[in-house]
């Protein structure tokens, strides 16, 4: 994780944005990248790199890149087009788990719900399992979704951390189709 250092006393930002609900893949690489800042969720991409342009946050975290998918997009692009100082970057494993709500089986679901990158890094899973993906706006916020329906007939794709956050069961966990998933992140700064 070269480059993503604490920075001098003076440079601290103090708050971190990223796209996504609490327990999400970005919210997790804040965390582990920059424990000093408070993570700051964002419903999209834009809104994150809006909060760092306004002054609200400090910084940004914005996953551009995966093994699996290639460019992970709009954000990409908005990261080219922002005018933002690229600060450091750091390659992440992403590891996905199929989670439901609790008693849920694995024979019961039907969908799983989750942003459509993540949904493009096990599409040949949710397939051999014959598990119709249905996009969201977020990982996290897909396994908020599952378990503020309480279907058992629905699942969400998602880091184990929003299991946990959310109260849902592992139904299966790596479910991404390479062994080798990891997705590209880039801090940015005014």
């Amino acid at each position: 994780m070269e480059g993503v250092g604490r920075p001098a006393d003076d440079e601290l930002p103090g708050r971190c944005a990223y796209q996504g609900a609490p327990g999400a893949f970005s919210h997790e690489a804040v965390i582990d990248l920059r424990p000093w800042d408070e993570p700051v969720a964002c419903d999209t991409f834009e809104a994150a790199i809006d909060a760092l342009k306004s002054g609200e946050v400090g910084c940004a975290l914005i996953p551009v890149e995966n093994t699996t998918i290639g460019r992970v997009e709009p954000a990409a692009s908005l990261v080219e087009k922002a005018g933002l100082r690229v600060v450091s970057e750091v390659w992440r494993p992403i590891r996905l788990a199929l989670m439901g709500t609790p008693g849920a089986r694995l024979g019961d679901v039907r969908t799983a719900e989750s942003h459509p990158a993540a949904l493009g890094q096990c599409k040949g899973v949710l397939a051999s399992l014959g598990i119709e993906p249905v996009e969201a706006f977020d990982t996290a916020g897909a396994a908020r979704a599952v378990a503020e329906a309480g279907d058992p007939t629905r699942a969400a794709v998602a880091p184990l951390r929003a299991a946990e956050v959310y109260e849902l069961s592992i139904l299966r966990n790596d479910i991404q189709d390479s062994a080798d998933n990891r997705t590209r992140f880039v801090l940015l700064s005014v």
